[in-house]
């Protein structure tokens, strides 16, 4: 049997006290980088790390009678998740959408005793000295994160996982609602209901979820031999700022008023912000939902169904997202050479009064 490397022997060839080595190889501070560096190289030629990390390679060492992970699984060190959302497109705690994600990372980290750390910066810069990596069990991003700072986070080493937002240039698992597949549920609920005549609203630019909506959309429509023109039948609106949409959206149809052009009788929006927006327009110039414009939303936020005129949409399992996004961090950590995965949950019609019949 190979023989265990020790501190001792580390401290030994480098001429450095076992304690000093200790404290370079657990990350804490009080040891120059000159001697850190000194130290992980014996360390690593010595094989400690491949020792330590066939030592607690946890998929062969469950650590109870289910083989579920516990909080022991993890070491003593490392007990803290970074949550980055950056402060952009209106990803805060204030988002019915993106709080309800963070409290389900923040329970499925509570039952593994784990802590988690809330990061708002919108730039690499400093990111490393803000991110503390000796300190971090992982990273988990949610929604949009700049290509930037995921390249940083990748230079650090940090194993990460990103909730509904994807980089091309940075591969990473991801977690997504199911987009494509429900946006064409919903279209098809509004064909059953006899509606030829439709509208897209959202910009597939915004992010990534709105592309896979977009092509949820087409794909129902197409497949009942609908053509859809993505210049005519798609309005460019953000999914945040209602204002923006509103205002959008009144010179939109302003433009179709003044050239006498009917409006189409399903209104598909990418999410529910958007179609929020939309019915308190059509309310103001007298156009009634669903007798005159059906209307349906994307996110199901609790707003939704306290609207005047309750919305027809998809119930994302938001808190869902938050705690898969800990499990595939988890395995990611547990499993570092595994194949990147891009999860998808499933979402739920959620049909309430906003969208109606109409006679063909």
């Amino acid at each position: 049997m190979k023989k265990k490397v020790s501190m001792q022997q580390i401290a030994d060839a480098v001429g450095l006290s076992k304690y000093a080595v200790s404290k370079a190889l657990a990350g804490k501070e009080g040891v120059s980088a000159k001697t850190r560096e000194k130290i992980f190289e014996a360390a690593t030629q010595f094989g400690y790390f491949k020792q330590q990390k066939a030592a607690s390679e946890i998929s062969e060492k469950p650590k109870n009678k289910t083989g579920e992970w516990t909080s022991e699984d993890y070491g003593s060190e490392k007990r803290t998740v970074a949550i980055l959302m950056p402060s952009v497109r209106l990803q805060t705690m204030d988002s019915a959408f993106w709080s309800v994600i963070v409290h389900g990372i923040s329970l499925a980290l509570s039952r593994y005793g784990l802590g988690m750390l809330i990061i708002t910066e919108q730039t690499a810069e400093h990111f490393e000295m803000v991110l503390k990596p000796d300190r971090l069990l992982g990273v988990i991003g949610v929604g949009e994160v700049s290509t930037n700072m995921l390249l940083e986070i990748q230079r650090l080493d940090l194993p990460f996982v990103l909730t509904d937002h994807e980089d091309s240039l940075v591969p990473s698992d991801s977690v997504f609602a199911s987009n494509i597949d429900s946006m064409a549920l919903i279209t098809g609920h509004l064909l059953a209901l006899g509606h030829r005549s439709f509208w897209f609203l959202g910009d597939t630019q915004f992010s990534r979820s709105f592309m896979d909506r977009w092509i949820g959309f087409r794909k129902a429509l197409e497949e009942h031999a609908i053509i859809v023109d993505p210049v005519r039948d798609k309005l460019l609106l953000s999914g945040t700022d209602r204002e923006a949409i509103h205002h959008t959206l009144q010179d939109k149809l302003d433009s179709l008023a003044a050239k006498g052009a009917a409006l189409p009788t399903a209104w598909v929006c990418a999410n529910d912000e958007i179609a929020l927006s939309a019915l308190s327009l059509l309310k103001k110039r007298g156009i009634s939902v669903p007798s005159e414009i059906c209307l349906t939303g994307f996110d199901n936020i609790d707003e939704s169904q306290r609207a005047e005129v309750p919305l027809t949409t998809v119930h994302v399992k938001k808190e869902q997202l938050g705690e898969r996004s800990v499990a595939a961090l988890l395995d990611r950590i547990r499993h570092p050479q595994s194949p990147f995965e891009k999860i998808n949950i499933a979402c739920d019609l959620v049909v309430r009064a906003s969208s109606g019949s109409r006679a063909t």
